[in-house]
């Protein structure tokens, strides 16, 4: 709770992985992959209630074994590829309103993003209340400047690949450009439901380092998660 606001943190972890197989419950440095996302919500001094949402009783039952609620498994119309984050959020909420287990504030909190600390989650909720937002949403620094990009017609011409003030300006001269690490978003339930979205004029963008932004898709990002794991333990 902050400022006596009541706070749900919402994990959620469908079954079937096209791109890396079980990679929800698959262990990195030892521990399921969900198990760091479950035990940085736990480690927020403000989350009141942390909830896997899983179409999958194996997951589940990893996650009740980091101390996690699982209170209802999600229906199949949103445990599929084409099954939206809001749609299961939404519907988790409406579970818990019939429930009479009222919340103010959510936050979605994908296990993909295992290097996400409690300490991060924490500064989400601080700059919420502090800019007086509708919703936060987590970005880091692009790897690569975006201005340094672009589309290639068929013949492979580049003439109009870059814009003119790029060629005219160092790396180091290009203004800052971030893009969405998908490790936290934090809303408003009202604002979220009438909106549709987290996006909106009132929300704000948390910065993360990109150490802790590192987002699981394959095992390449697997195996970098790891290494910052490693490197970490190896500095202590």
């Amino acid at each position: 709770m902050f400022d006596g606001k009541r706070i749900i943190a919402i994990i959620p972890a469908r079954g079937g992985s096209k791109g890396l197989p079980g990679k929800n419950i698959r262990k990195l440095a030892e521990k399921p992959l969900i198990g760091w996302t479950i035990d940085a919500a736990k480690s927020s001094r403000y989350i009141d209630t942390v909830t896997v949402n899983t179409d999958s009783v194996e997951i589940a039952e990893v996650a009740r074994k980091y101390d996690s609620q699982v209170p209802f498994f999600r229906p199949d119309e949103l445990a599929t590829d084409s099954a939206s984050s809001y749609d299961v959020i939404i519907h988790a909420l409406n579970w818990h309103t019939e429930q009479e287990r009222l919340f103010d504030l959510v936050m979605l909190l994908q296990p993909t993003s295992p290097l996400r600390t409690g300490h991060d989650i924490d500064r989400a909720i601080e700059l919420f209340f502090e800019k007086k937002a509708q919703a936060v949403v987590s970005v880091c620094p692009c790897d690569h400047h975006p201005w340094w990009a672009n589309t290639l017609p068929n013949s492979g011409n580049m003439g109009k690949f870059l814009r003119p003030e790029v060629l005219q300006t160092n790396r180091q001269g290009l203004p800052p450009h971030y893009r969405l690490n998908g490790a936290i978003y934090l809303a408003d339930i009202d604002f979220l439901r009438s909106n549709g979205s987290f996006f909106g004029a009132k929300t704000f963008a948390l910065t993360m380092s990109k150490k802790h932004s590192v987002d699981i898709d394959d095992i390449i990002d697997f195996q970098l998660a790891e290494f910052f794991l490693d490197s970490s333990r190896r500095s202590i």
